[in-house]
């Protein structure tokens, strides 16, 4: 059991990435502490560490935690000049792609592997390692002169996202949000273009919270409603330029670009204003299964925000070159430690101790005898 995240909670500095840049190419965005190899289709694995002991890691996958990831990779650079680490903010589905195609290093999902994929893993490949690194929260960030508290019952989110309610003065939202100017505007419901995790993570909780969904739940499905956007940085931005916009996006993304985001109602009946302490709730007691695929679809706890989840890094128990497969595994190691820091500064929920001691563990099962 997750015992409880109370330490794990804390106030967010505006120091955290600026993320304007990316969002107004509306594309995913690849920001690096060395320059991405131009070629995708070889591996970087076949390739031999760079001289005077240099190594280049490459890996790809969830945008979610992709302000993290770069925070992560800078700092640790600047104590580990030899280690440059790229990092292509691409989506989990593509991101799972590339590692069972062994053209990068790692990937990162925030949807656990399926078992069809782990199946895909090639056999001198050894098995996928998956471990978690971080918890994070989706939230519903919209674009409304005039509205700056809005609240969202489940009748209302579900009607948003099976596109049953159409204008923002619609009775259920007003219902909830007495004393609101609600206009008239049209909603426009943005959703991920791409095979997301951001998107998994987001339909399990609809599957469970709305009775008539017909839709299902995973990392690409088909939306009955809405506008597609590529990447949460695509989501983001596409909120932030349309007038009665709202989608689904991680919390860092929609506070750094001064989003609004709406209190949502959790299964406690509570409306719960996104922050990292009430998504910490979520994961207070949660069972932790070997392969640590934490789900809290719908969330019991009080106080609880009802969309959080862990995301994960994909790690090859064999990798072709124990020098990076080291290299990788002592920066995990610093990031469930001395990079918890940045974690809370820019609004994730770090892992709790015994976890990162388990994490630690399946680290440790990664072979890499031959890197003296």
């Amino acid at each position: 059991m997750i015992p409880s995240l109370k330490a794990a909670r804390w106030a967010f500095s505006a120091s955290a990435i600026a993320l304007v840049a990316g969002l107004a190419a509306c594309a995913p965005q690849t920001t690096t502490t060395t320059p991405p190899s131009e070629n995708t289709s070889a591996s970087p694995a076949a390739s031999s560490a760079a001289s005077g002991g240099a190594v280049s890691i490459s890996g790809a996958g969830a945008t979610a935690p992709n302000p993290l990831y770069q925070r992560w990779f800078q700092e640790y650079n600047k104590t580990n000049p030899n280690i440059q680490i790229s990092y292509d903010s691409v989506g989990s589905g593509a991101g799972v792609k590339r590692f069972l195609d062994q053209t990068v290093d790692f990937a990162a999902s925030d949807d656990p592997l399926k078992d069809a994929d782990r199946a895909k893993v090639p056999a001198d490949r050894g098995k996928a390692v998956q471990i978690p690194s971080t918890g994070l929260f989706v939230v519903m960030a919209y674009n409304l002169d005039g509205v700056d508290k809005l609240q969202l019952s489940r009748a209302s989110l579900c009607g948003i996202v099976d596109g049953t309610i159409k204008t923002w003065n619609d009775p259920k939202i007003a219902k909830d949000n007495s004393g609101a100017k609600l206009p008239s505007t049209p909603i426009t419901f943005v959703h991920r273009s791409d095979g997301s995790g951001t998107t998994a993570i987001f339909t399990n909780h609809i599957e469970k919270a709305c009775p008539n969904w017909k839709a299902g739940s995973g990392k690409t499905i088909e939306w009955p409603v809405g506008t597609g956007g590529k990447g949460s940085e695509g989501v983001t931005a596409q909120v932030q330029q349309t007038k009665g916009a709202i989608g689904y996006t991680e919390y860092s993304y929609a506070n750094e670009n001064k989003l609004k985001m709406a209190a949502l109602q959790n299964k406690a009946g509570e409306f719960i204003v996104p922050a990292p302490d009430a998504a910490a709730k979520a994961l207070d007691g949660a069972t932790v299964p070997t392969d640590f695929a934490v789900k809290v679809p719908d969330p019991d706890q009080k106080g609880a925000y009802p969309i959080v989840s862990l995301t994960y890094l994909l790690l090859y128990e064999s990798p072709k070159d124990p020098a990076k497969a080291k290299a990788i595994n002592d920066f995990v190691k610093w990031a469930l430690t001395d990079g918890k820091q940045y974690a809370t500064e820019l609004g994730y929920i770090p892992l709790p101790d015994p976890i990162t001691t388990k994490v630690t563990g399946a680290v440790d099962t990664i072979k890499v005898s031959a890197a003296k």
